[in-house]
Parts: structure tokens; sequence; C-alpha cells
């Protein structure tokens, strides 16, 4: 007896998609295999034997089989489709390494989840409503993971990989790219998905950096982008000048005032904020 195709299992259950849930099941297998594939050679993993992951929002397990056919010591699936869990059951006989978690990502005690078990690898085809929130969250608190292998919608994943001077880049931009290095692995088609979405996805890995930003420090940073590109067409000097001493600041940077949020680097916004440490 083997376990059910992904594919199968939505036929078993009648699983629908819940638009409230940002859901868009990934069913092709040679998909899933391929996300788990490019992300390990991109990290230059040879093996996941020893490897720790959680996964959130796993749906109907497409992505979940995937991760778990590498064999990994373990995979923390948390899904609040309740729906979903007796797939997970199903899945979790044929591979005890599978972990249940019913609940709601943004509720999850990651801290403690680290804490218990050491760093790990976080892998999603994430909900679309909450896929930002998320991030940011991870990117505040890089240093508890090994990596983050994460699809976006394609904009999403331009706007992340943006460089300065561009219309995509913004905050998010910014946060990222002083975290982490970010490699797009591949883009997938609408047609890719069930139901099929109006718009292209991005599968994205975040590799940490050795030296991570502290996150006091990302605070102002995201403090800053937040003022500056909530302001994105004015001079930074407008923008900017609810923060204290700030063109004291930027002079002593040698950063001019008369830029925009656009204008500044990723590097140029992580002096700022030491600053005002």
């Amino acid at each position: 007896m083997t376990v059910l195709s992904t594919k199968e299992f939505v036929e078993k259950y009648g699983l629908m998609a819940k638009k409230a849930l940002g859901q868009n099941f990934l069913l092709d297998s040679n998909i899933t295999d391929k996300i788990i594939r490019l992300s390990m050679q991109a990290q230059g993993l040879i093996s996941l034997e020893n490897e720790r992951f959680i996964e959130v929002g796993p749906g109907p397990g497409g992505l979940t089989q995937a991760v778990l056919r590498q064999h990994p010591a373990k995979l923390t699936a948390i899904e609040m489709d309740e729906r979903c869990l007796a797939i997970l059951e199903e899945i979790k006989a044929f591979y005890p390494a599978l972990e249940i978690c019913a609940g709601d990502a943004l509720k999850f005690d990651w801290q403690q989840k680290i804490c218990d078990e050491g760093k790990q690898h976080i892998i999603s085809n994430l909900p679309y409503n909450i896929s930002v929130v998320l991030l940011t969250g991870w990117l505040k608190n890089i240093k508890n993971f090994k990596s983050l292998t994460l699809m976006f919608q394609k904009e999403v994943a331009d706007r992340i990989l943006a460089q300065a001077g561009t219309k995509e880049y913004g905050r998010l931009s910014v946060m990222a790219q002083l975290q982490c290095e970010v490699v797009r692995l591949f883009d997938l088609a609408p047609t890719c998905f069930v139901p099929a979405p109006k718009i292209w996805s991005s599968v994205l890995l975040f590799k940490p950096y050795k030296e991570c930003v502290p996150e006091d420090v990302l605070l102002k940073v995201e403090m800053l982008t937040g003022l500056a590109f909530g302001q994105r067409r004015k001079m930074i000097r407008q923008s900017l000048k609810s923060v204290n001493g700030i063109l004291e600041h930027l002079a002593a940077l040698g950063i001019e005032p008369t830029l925009r949020a656009e204008d500044l680097t990723p590097l140029a916004y992580l002096n700022i904020a030491k600053r005002l440490i």
C-alpha cells in the first residue's frame, strides 16, 4: 500500500480551495519535487536527513510529501484548515517524521520551536493573503532559520528582489536584502495551480547571511523605510523629517537629503538606522 498522490487526496476528500484562506493547490509532484531539488542545490545540500523543516499551510500535502520523500529529520506542518488535517494524518501514517500542528501560523510560537529544536528550514507555498506579514516576521528573527524556501505572487517576488532606483524597490526589498541572499529558483504559470489564479507565482530561496542585522536595528530600518516609501515621491529630508536629527545623520553619512526613497540602497538605510540606536 502506498500513500495517495495530492490529486488523489483532493478527489477523495472533495477538497475545494478556499479563497478566504488564500489557497491555490499545487497538485503536480514534478513541480513540488523541483522546488525541493533546486532549493537543495542552491544551498549545497546533498541530503536532508539531519535537517528540520517547518511548512506553513500545507493544504492537501503536495509540498509536504516532496519534502518527506527526502527523509528529513522532522517536518512540522502548520495547518488551520480542518479539512486538510485528515489528509495530513494519512500522510503521517507513511512518514513518521511528519508532525501536524493544527493552528494559525500567525499565532505560532516560532521562538519556542527554535528553543526546543534548534534552527529550522521554512518551506511554504504561502497563503497569498498573509505572505508579506509572515516574511517580515521571519526576517526580523532570521538568525533562527537555516533557509526560507517560499512561493509568492510574482509581483511580490519582484518587489523583494528589486534593486534601488527601480519602481518595484521598496521596504520589503530593503529588509530582505539586508538579511539574506535572495535567489529566484523559478516562476510558475497560473495553470500549475488548482484553481488557477490570475497571476504568475515565483519560488524564492532566502539564504541568511552569517552576520545578520540585529532585530532592534532592523526595527529602525522598518520604521525608516515605512516613512520614506510611504511618501516615496518626496525628498527624504521631507519624508524623514519626523526622525530626530535626520539632517545631521544624513550629512554625517554623506547622503544627499534631496534624494528620494528609491535612491537609497539597503546599506544606506542600515547605516542611518544604526545611528538611531
